[in-house]
């Protein structure tokens, strides 16, 4: 009978314990968050070269950033990542870019200018290219991800030598 009950209380001791430790659906650890908003980005089909989507999470709270040109991809990203689970609240503040013929024949030729380079056409590859062109009034912002150095100095002298470019501002990150 003592060996049942010694049983019965290190069992209901270690349940206990698994869920005060266990997450609940409103304390996810932010990391959990994290990837999941990240594994859901990266499938999200909408996301292209001229849009540029971060975001930053603290627990359960997401604030989305970046720039678009296109209000429905604003919208969808919120959209998204407010039914992952663990998501509490879903700040929006992605910039959508002003409507101009002459911003898009300026995306057009950086894109063409940057991923045409031999150096850098590798990153056109996949789903998502790792480099954004992003241009708002004439101003061109790279955002993204390159493997080197040069790869990054490259993308941005190809960007600068654009015509029509007011100027460049080169945010790519090397990898680790």
């Amino acid at each position: 009978m003592k060996n049942k009950l010694t049983f019965l209380t290190i069992t209901l001791t270690m349940a206990a314990n698994l869920a005060i430790a266990a997450p609940g659906p409103n304390n996810k650890p932010a990391a959990t968050v994290e990837a999941k908003v990240r594994h859901d980005f990266n499938r999200f089909l909408n996301y292209g070269i001229f849009d540029n989507l971060e975001f930053r999470v603290e627990g359960g709270s997401v604030t989305l950033l970046g720039q678009t040109n296109r209000p429905v991809l604003r919208s969808d990203a919120a959209n998204i990542v407010r039914h992952i689970e663990g998501v509490t609240s879903v700040t929006n503040e992605i910039e959508v870019l002003p409507v101009s013929f002459f911003d898009d024949g300026i995306r057009l030729r950086v894109a063409r200018s940057v991923y045409g380079q031999s150096a850098l056409n590798r990153y056109a590859l996949g789903t998502h290219p790792s480099i954004h062109v992003i241009v708002k009034n004439g101003n061109v912002s790279l955002e993204g991800v390159v493997a080197r150095e040069m790869d990054r100095i490259i993308a941005g002298l190809q960007a600068n030598s654009v015509p029509g470019v007011f100027s460049v501002q080169n945010n790519l990150r090397i990898e680790k």
